[in-house]
């Protein structure tokens, strides 16, 4: 199958063009690099050291024996994507390419409204190039169980069935985005479900908890071809962080009580998971949501994990809490359906502990580096607008 993956160069994008041509599948992508300029922007770079892209996509051919086929620029310009689909005429589109981060939207002014017009713009130019040059093609976006925010009820995917006044109906479930990033995706998810609607796109909308690791099999133990990992506080997910925290001997670092519920899983599900989305794709006018992740884990029980991994490996870390810099409830109801992947074949890894210490095992390699960037680690963008450092917990008298 022809895949067309946009954000190509990210923690994602770089993963997946590896193991989708492990797999066989003709894989093609696209980036103009801005996930590297919002990480140095944040003060910070990956914890693995990544090459320029021409040098990955090198060592790419070499590993693998085919080309990743490739272009450099901004989806945001719909006469590079006619051009990109024209010529690779793709069967699958996977968007990657948005700003995936909730800090970095709350920055300011003029970060909140880049992310939403980047985010919501690049959607609607893939849409427009799918509906007039490859209408038979499916789009897998990548959206995030953020989009759903933490009702006090069960979250269906995507849709549930509502009662209201003697009448049902089959209803999208109300989303609670709680960034202006998280809105950016909900806007997204409503567009991609109207031009369903109208033009008859094939569509999965997957839903993804919290991606976390370093590695998965396609990559082999080539150093070269191992993605980015983020720990700053905007790029820098919360298993990540820790991990990063863990080689250098720095606290791990809930938010607030630490009891916020999150979906997780480790790359190497990920990677399954979108697979299994692009090799069963959605019938011609249907627009699908899966909810994509392992288990719900509170946020103290990962420090938690962490810590005790950390300990096995001979790290001695502790926990201390940090003042929330985000708006958001942290003690709460989160139960999520995630049947739909199952039903197609996914197999969740159920090992986190292995999967933790596979993790650290590879940043130990790479503690200078975090150790040179460890201010990064501290978050001082706060959804208030405030501009002071986030305190300890244990500090605030």
């Amino acid at each position: 199958m022809r895949v067309f993956i946009t954000g190509v160069d990210g923690y994602l994008g770089w993963s997946l063009a590896q193991y989708l041509t492990h797999k066989g599948h003709e894989v093609a992508g696209a980036d103009n690099f801005l996930r590297r300029s919002w990480v140095e922007e944040m003060g910070s770079w990956s914890a693995t050291p990544i090459l320029p892209m021409n040098e990955r996509l090198e060592v790419f051919k070499d590993h693998f024996g085919k080309d990743l086929i490739f272009w450099n620029g901004d989806l945001t310009s719909y006469d590079l994507i006619e051009n990109i689909f024209r010529e690779f005429q793709p069967e699958a589109i996977v968007h990657l390419g948005e700003c995936p981060s909730a800090p970095y939207s709350m920055i300011d002014v003029k970060h909140a409204t880049w992310v939403q017009i980047n985010n919501i713009t690049s959607t609607f130019n893939l849409l427009f190039a799918m509906r007039d040059i490859c209408p038979e093609a499916h789009l897998v976006k990548l959206g995030t169980m953020g989009e759903y925010g933490t009702p006090g009820v069960d979250i269906p995917e995507g849709f549930f069935e509502v009662e209201f006044r003697g009448r049902k109906d089959r209803l999208p479930f109300p989303r609670q985005a709680g960034s202006w990033y998280h809105w950016s995706k909900v806007h997204g998810s409503n567009n991609i479900m109207f031009a369903s609607k109208i033009w008859g796109i094939r569509a999965t909308d997957i839903m993804q908890g919290v991606v976390f690791g370093t590695r998965h099999d396609s990559m082999g133990d080539e150093e070269q071809l191992l993605t980015r990992l983020d720990f700053d506080q905007a790029f820098g997910t919360a298993i990540n962080r820790f991990c990063c925290q863990s080689v250098i001997g720095h606290p791990l670092t809930p938010y607030g009580k630490g009891h916020q519920k999150r979906g997780f899983l480790p790359l190497r599900d990920s990677m399954q998971c979108l697979t299994l989305a692009i090799e069963n794709p959605a019938q011609e006018g249907e627009y699908r949501v899966f909810n994509q992740f392992e288990e719900v884990y509170d946020i103290t029980d990962l420090a938690l994990t962490v810590q005790k991994v950390s300990g096995d490996l001979g790290l001695d870390v502790e926990i201390r809490n940090l003042m929330n810099p985000r708006d958001e409830l942290e003690e709460h109801y989160f139960n999520p359906d995630h049947q739909h992947l199952l039903d197609i074949g996914y197999q969740p890894t159920t090992d986190i502990e292995s999967e933790i210490r596979t993790m650290i095992e590879d940043l130990m390699k790479y503690r200078d580096r975090i150790e040179a960037k460890k201010s990064a680690l501290i978050p001082d963008v706060f959804w208030d607008g405030s501009k002071s450092k986030v305190r300890f917990v244990d500090e605030v008298k």
